[in-house]
């Protein structure tokens, strides 16, 4: 990959189109992250310099271009039961309380999901309570940005190296199957109750129905207060009285919603929808 020139003006140009079209803030000094993320997007296009890149999406011609880069500045690695402590809350609290309520089948949010790694692990959890005698069932549904990481978190295949990332090795085999010598596929009664789609979080939600919980994680802190704010305020508006959100451990609804009430468990904190 060849050096890229960014010019401050280039850069601010940029930084407007990256949250006018998907809500990210990139902030001051990110220039490394952008040439990082942009850069072999750059040399496949012969662009000299991100000036170049901000007029072609600028332009009537510029549409394909631009779901390319919102793509490479929004995908973000990720791993199996990140965190630990959701899973763990939603195994222990939050699963057995919806099946005390009399739900059968609760929907569930994973926004943002990347590839599928989160909305698998919330499948792979509620594997592990009905093995523990749990009757509840679930529609998983995963939601991203990218339409290339929609297709790859539905194919549910994944290198050994990524597999592995995150999970104990009983779990892996429990839950994937080696379909070759470097990959791994999810099982199909894991596969079964999750389906992904292509969304962008500063859209409407109106096709998503109502949900029981909402794992919204590391996803908050890229956008700015406005943006931030109106998306709590959707997500709310998708959310049964009582259904429960969860962020990332460094992000807070503080100053954002009133819609929410902050409930502690086992050390930590998630949200109810009031």
């Amino acid at each position: 990959m060849s050096a890229v020139s960014i010019r401050n003006e280039d850069y601010q140009a940029f930084s407007r189109f990256l949250e006018r079209s998907c809500g990210i803030v990139l902030g001051d000094n990110k220039q490394y992250l952008v040439a990082s993320r942009l850069g072999p997007l750059l040399d496949e296009q012969g662009m000299a310099g991100l000036g170049q890149l901000v007029q072609a999406l600028e332009s009537p011609s510029g549409r394909d271009l631009k779901g390319r880069v919102i793509e490479a500045m929004t995908t973000n690695e990720t791993q199996w039961f990140r965190d630990t402590y959701p899973f763990e809350v939603l195994r222990k609290h939050i699963l057995p309380e919806l099946e005390r309520q009399g739900v059968r089948t609760a929907r569930i949010w994973s926004a943002a999901s990347s590839s599928g790694q989160e909305a698998y692990s919330i499948s792979m959890t509620l594997e592990e309570y009905k093995a523990q005698g749990g009757r509840l069932e679930a529609e998983i549904v995963g939601t991203d940005i990218s339409p290339a990481m929609v297709q790859q978190a539905t194919a549910a295949r994944y290198r050994a190296n990524v597999a592995r990332r995150g999970l104990s090795v009983e779990r892996q085999q429990r839950f994937f199957d080696s379909i070759g010598e470097n990959t791994w596929e999810v099982k199909p009664h894991v596969r079964r109750r999750v389906s992904f789609k292509v969304h962008n979080l500063l859209e409407s939600y109106a096709g998503l129905g109502k949900f029981d919980l909402v794992f919204c994680r590391n996803v908050l802190i890229y956008f700015g207060w406005e943006s931030r704010k109106d998306i709590i305020e959707r997500m709310a508006s998708v959310m049964k009285p009582g259904a429960y959100l969860i962020v990332g451990a460094s992000e807070s609804l503080a100053r954002h919603s009133e819609e929410f009430e902050l409930v502690r468990l086992d050390g930590g904190v998630i949200y109810r929808r009031r």
